[in-house]
């Protein structure tokens, strides 16, 4: 496989991920010739096209459009039940894929597409293996916030925000600034003396 692209019916790229090294100037002339193509051909017409010297195998599900180009000796049909366990790992890790899952959760998306292939081939065919290696990173990203953490992020975040707010209305001109003095009051008032 050279490469794989998802789009929506508006021919807005989702997700893309090349196996081939090539310009980005290439990659933009690529995506947007096939973008094209392909939301050109009517629902009844064939997946399969011939494109350039590439074979072009394509699915669509639901609003995306699954698109990936191979090599003219390999299996259009082998390429088309990837695409379609690619989205079936979509489905388990999402619950029910759609369009914004991959918008907001673009990084899980490509994750679960490099556990699933690598250099273009695929790499681990149980579903039930890459949804595990999947889980096991999402356990080594979740760091658990202790209650202190958390309080004193939110003091970062509010005295932030206070700066931020005493700039806009200019309060800066008027002398009004947090000293050091007023944060380790304020420190001591939120946190007690324990923690400072």
């Amino acid at each position: 496989m050279q490469f794989m692209l998802l789009f929506s019916r508006q021919g807005k790229l989702r997700l893309q991920k090349w196996y081939v090294p090539l310009s980005d100037k290439e990659k933009k002339k690529i995506t947007r010739e096939l973008v094209q193509t392909v939301l050109a051909r009517k629902p009844k017409m064939c997946s399969f096209l011939e494109w350039r010297d590439l074979k072009i195998v394509y699915k669509r599900y639901a609003s995306l459009y699954f698109c990936c180009a191979i090599e003219d000796q390999d299996n259009e049909l082998i390429t088309l039940e990837i695409i379609h366990r690619y989205v079936e790992l979509l489905d388990k890790y999402f619950g029910s894929v759609c369009e914004l899952d991959i918008i907001f959760n673009f990084e899980k998306a490509y994750f679960i597409l490099d556990e699933f292939l690598l250099g273009g081939e695929v790499q681990e065919t149980s579903k039930k293996n890459v949804l595990k290696a999947i889980e096991q990173a999402d356990l080594l990203q979740e760091v658990p916030l202790t209650k202190k953490y958390d309080t004193e992020n939110k003091l970062v975040h509010l005295l932030l925000l206070l700066h931020v707010l005493t700039a806009i209305v200019g309060l800066y001109d008027s002398g009004f600034c947090m000293t050091e003095w007023n944060l380790f009051v304020f420190k001591c008032h939120v946190f007690g003396k324990s923690h400072i």
